[in-house]
């Protein structure tokens, strides 16, 4: 159990992109002041919140104004000054805590974690130096990937090694730090699932979503995933209850998972709403934005259920701008544009979603038609 705090509090958001944003706008519909750390004018959270303050992250004077101001302080993403988020601690309630974060950004420390709870993960071993690699592959075999221990992300910061002509890319990657190298898996698709627990200590999962990628970028979520046996089903809840409890978790946290048939592993987890729960702003009772909130703030949720199922399509770099000539034929697109001040190839511009009492495979074959 956590101190309930209701409306019109103050909520701090070390933050300001999208997932800020519709952080934000949950929060507001509660009642809630909202106030943002971001180095970005006008970031796309900013501009829905109640104030902003512009500064880096690292920025202790900033971060310690920000706590001043908020009643509960939370982030957006896992990249945050741990030092800094410590030294506020005594200024106002951080729910989630700092030890969550320093597990789920390190792959060695959050592989471990889940391995040490019972939960299925690849084969993995820490590489530090150049020098370590050949053992590695040795003792974990090929194919495998290599990925840096911190900062990687979609697709960033990791090297596939299939053959040992990949040896001197994976060298040049571990110039930049430690690293983990991880057995690739054989897989039929990837899923995702978010989990929350909330005031009266209920862990609360979400549906199990497919989610499909190009080019390392999560490209579309289905929702529900189809063809999910109830064995695996269950498989996968108890994952997710097992990671909720043994992380201690406050605010939701998003779990990818690689299945075949009714095996599953984990892959990677997200201490925060991940691109991968969008579709549930329509389609569940309770969106993720709004479990973290009412989570964070010591207040019940009631079991999560999907009203409707649900494709949700990223929109990066143009996709926006083509998304916007065609949304005024598509009355059944939700649209969400993001804010962002530049249009970069790549970049997350917003996202949309489309409901329907139909399969949700019918529902992805009218959106892929449409576009």
């Amino acid at each position: 159990m956590i101190d309930v705090v209701t409306s019109p509090a103050t909520i701090g958001i070390i933050g300001g992109g999208q997932l800020g944003r519709m952080l934000t706008q949950s929060a507001k519909s509660m009642g809630y002041r909202v106030g943002i750390l971001e180095p970005t004018p006008n970031s796309p959270a900013g501009q829905v919140a109640d104030f902003q303050i512009t500064a880096p992250y690292n920025d202790q004077a900033a971060l310690k104004q920000l706590a001043d101001a908020s009643d509960v302080l939370t982030y957006e993403f896992e990249n945050v000054d741990l030092a800094a988020l410590e030294a506020v601690r005594s200024e106002t309630r951080i729910p989630q805590g700092t030890a969550i974060l320093a597990i789920t950004r390190d792959r060695i420390k959050e592989k471990t974690f889940l391995k040490t709870h019972g939960v299925p993960v690849t084969p993995f071993a820490a590489v530090n130096r150049a020098a370590e690699l050949a053992q590695a592959v040795a003792t974990i075999g090929l194919p495998s990937i290599l990925k840096t221990t911190t900062g990687g992300y979609d697709g960033h910061g990791q090297q596939d090694i299939n053959t040992p002509d990949d040896f001197p890319a994976a060298r040049e990657l571990l110039t930049h730090g430690p690293c983990i190298l991880e057995k690739r898996q054989q897989f039929d698709r990837e899923v995702s699932v978010m989990m929350t627990r909330d005031g009266r200590d209920q862990v609360r999962v979400f549906p199990i979503v497919e989610n499909r990628h190009q080019h390392h970028v999560l490209h579309l979520t289905l929702a529900p995933a189809p063809n999910i046996s109830p064995v695996l089903a269950k498989k996968i809840d108890d994952l997710a209850t097992k990671i909720a409890l043994g992380l201690d978790l406050r605010g939701v946290l998003g779990v990818e998972l690689f299945i075949e048939g009714d095996n599953v592993v984990a892959n990677e987890l997200a201490p925060r709403p991940h691109n991968s729960g969008h579709y549930s702003i329509e389609a569940c009772n309770f969106s993720q934005f709004d479990a973290h909130i009412l989570s964070i703030c010591g207040l019940p949720i009631p079991p999560i259920t999907l009203k409707q199922p649900a494709v949700m399509r990223n929109l990066l770099g143009d996709d926006l701008t083509i998304a916007k000539q065609k949304w005024p034929q598509h009355p059944e697109w939700h649209m969400h544009d993001y804010g962002k001040a530049e249009i970069r190839s790549g970049r997350k511009m917003g996202h949309l979603t489309v409901t329907d009492d139909r399969n949700v495979l019918d529902i992805l074959k009218q959106m892929e038609a449409a576009w």
